[in-house]
């Protein structure tokens, strides 16, 4: 990120940001506004025989999320093909129709047609979702994709604390509140439509593509696109299992303030606030963590607390006793009540810090010219959880389970699917393992990281001064690093298996088996041809004196008949000395806390050459310069 956008909070001064957040903003409050009032009107106000209002917060949200499965395939294409900003245009103006009829509904205490503009609003942000987050890449760098997607995580959370509070206490009025709401729904919809007149136009990523309307052969297609990516494919199942697991919550909300924690219409109003916050701080928090790259490191720690907290709140909120309905200030006064408003606050930040860098990964990865259909299928399966969830959710309270149980459930399906997907796409694994590594065990700086490519084939050459190097690489590097390493070190336990995880490609001296010296570039050329990177320690082993090493002939080999190939020196710096290096006796990993813990390390990364301008005792000198000596130890 230049210098002159400091941070993520930079883009709400400019107009390809701020136009679109303040949208998108207005849309999340209004679609909540709208829905909360409504289910509180149905579970606190009317007495309908037909809609029991335990279940009335569980059909509202299945009615809203339908739409996603039905024409989301459609609203892909349609983002795809067309200019973006236009389309937000058109979609902001269909809901102020929306929010229309919803008015009339209100005033009129239309049960059947709030109902079908639940369903109405819910297709209003079916076309805005792939549109919303085509958008973003589109407009935003590297860099800044994080922060990004923080704030508009951020912004759309903090929307559903607000809509839900005002609707909340708009509805509750005497007499009037319906009719409160009405006109504040519509308010809201006019509002967005005039910010969406100030986005910038942004262009058709595939103007030539022909509609298909079917939406059942059109989703079938969009979920085949998705799969040609695994990595992709399996982000859009961890971020359509976040809703599922967010859904239990937020549509159990309203029951579970007033039939477990005995509370009024303020203290569901409250727990939706606590929950909001927590959102919106954790996707906050994620550019901070991530150092402004998209760091799918995250994600497991956020896996992990998502299920901790959810466990807790099931034993925080199991057997409280018997009260007259709360207000807030009673709620409070109780010091039980606090535990559960903690675990909601924790439970929803971790949930932030685990969706942020999912949807980066998508859109960093996907397809530019399918980008929208790719997010398309991932609201359709958002929503196939979803509605799953609500079916579940259902069934579990119709079998005489409590709100808390099925709390409990949840977070310990949770933990269950968070392994299974960490495990069979271990980048995510991977990543954490690295994330740990370079906040804990080292102050790790990274300079001139822009350099490194967020797409394409490129060759990485570093020194080689310690067993944890790839980690350290991996961590710096905004997408996956194939890396030549020396055979042996597959046999150390752990990183053994971790650089196994990491498909690390296994290399020995030519002299001592040439066959898997052969079968090592041939492997690693495979690699660059599929448009990946692949990473080279040229020195051949690990330091042994904390020297630079002289360069061997592999990385020309690598590169032969590859001229444009980039080739990008790095230097790892001020490892040498510590834990995992060979600095005392020639052994690592034999004294712990040799420096103490959070030491300095560093990654200087160097301008990409040409294939063809490189020698090794070029690239030797190169690498010698960034670490600012050509005779100094390796770092």
């Amino acid at each position: 990120m230049s210098p002159d956008h400091p941070n993520q909070f930079a883009l709400l001064g400019q107009r390809r940001f701020a136009p679109f957040f303040w949208t998108q903003f207005l849309g999340a409050a209004n679609d909540n506004v709208f829905k909360f009032a409504f289910t509180l009107m149905v579970t606190y106000q009317l007495q309908l025989q037909w809609l029991e209002p335990k279940m009335a917060g569980l059909i509202i949200g299945a009615l809203f999320i339908l739409p996603y499965v039905l024409f989301s395939a459609t609203s892909g294409q349609l983002a795809d093909k067309h200019d973006k900003a236009r389309l937000m245009q058109l979609v902001k103006s269909l809901e102020i129709a929306i929010m229309a009829i919803a008015a009339w509904g209100f005033y009129t205490a239309n049960v059947p047609a709030l109902l079908a503009c639940v369903f109405l609003m819910g297709l209003h942000s079916t076309l805005f979702g792939p549109v919303k987050y085509a958008y973003l890449p589109q407009r935003l760098s590297e860099r800044e994709l994080t922060g990004g997607n923080g704030m508009v995580e951020m912004g759309t959370f903090v929307a559903i604390l607000l809509g839900q509070l005002l609707g909340g206490v708009l509805v509750d009025e005497p007499l009037v509140g319906p009719q409160h709401v009405a006109w504040a729904c519509l308010l809201l919809a006019i509002l967005g439509r005039a910010t969406a007149q100030a986005i910038p136009a942004s262009p058709s990523t595939d103007p030539h593509l022909v509609i298909n309307w079917n939406p059942v052969t059109e989703t079938w297609r969009n979920l085949r696109l998705a799969r040609e990516d695994v990595a992709v494919f399996r982000s859009l199942l961890g971020i359509s299992w976040m809703w599922f697991f967010g859904a239990v919550f937020l549509s159990n909300f309203p029951a579970f303030a007033k039939e477990v924690l005995h509370g009024g219409p303020q203290v569901a109003s409250l727990l939706l606030a606590v929950f909001s916050v927590g959102i919106g701080i954790g996707s906050l928090l994620c550019e901070m963590l991530s150092k402004r790259h998209v760091e799918i490191g995250l994600v497991p720690l956020g896996a992990i607390g998502m299920s901790v907290f959810a466990i807790d709140l099931h034993f925080a909120a199991s057997g409280l006793p018997a009260a007259q309905p709360y207000g807030v200030s009673a709620f409070l006064a109780q010091p039980a009540h606090w535990r559960v408003l903690a675990d909601l606050a924790l439970l929803a930040l971790f949930a932030g810090l685990y969706s942020v860098p999912m949807y980066a990964l998508i859109q960093l990865r996907a397809k530019v010219t399918h980008r929208a259909r790719i997010i398309a299928a991932n609201n359709i399966l958002n929503a196939i959880f979803m509605v799953a969830s609500s079916v579940i959710a259902g069934a579990m309270l119709g079998a005489g389970l409590t709100i808390p149980q099925i709390f409990l459930a949840v977070g310990i399906a949770n933990a269950v699917v968070a392994a299974y997907i960490f495990l069979i796409v271990p980048e995510y694994l991977l990543r954490f393992v690295a994330f740990l590594l370079t906040r804990l065990a080292y102050r790790f700086r990274i300079v001139n990281d822009q350099r490194i490519p967020t797409s394409g084939p490129a060759v990485l050459v570093s020194n080689h001064v310690s067993f944890v190097d790839a980690v350290l690489l991996m961590a710096a590097s905004p997408r996956p690093i194939r890396f030549l390493m020396d055979h042996q070190i597959f046999r150390i336990p752990v990183l053994g298996w971790m650089f196994r995880l990491a498909k690390a490609i296994p290399i020995a001296p030519q002299k001592t088996d040439p066959a898997t010296y052969e079968a090592a570039f041939a492997a690693a050329r495979a690699v660059l041809a599929d448009g990946e990177m692949v990473c080279i320690f040229p020195e051949g082993g690990i330091t042994r004196d904390g020297s630079l090493q002289p360069f061997r002939g592999g990385v020309m080999k690598l590169v032969e008949g590859l001229p444009d190939m980039p080739v990008i020196p790095m230097a790892l710096g001020n490892l040498w000395g510590s834990f995992f290096s060979r600095a005392e006796g020639g052994q690592a990993m034999v004294t712990p806390l040799r420096r103490g813990i959070w030491s300095r390390a560093s990654l200087t990364v160097g301008e990409a050459l040409r294939a063809a301008e490189i020698s090794p005792e070029g690239l030797r000198d190169r690498v010698a310069g960034l670490l600012g000596t050509a005779a100094s130890p390796a770092a």
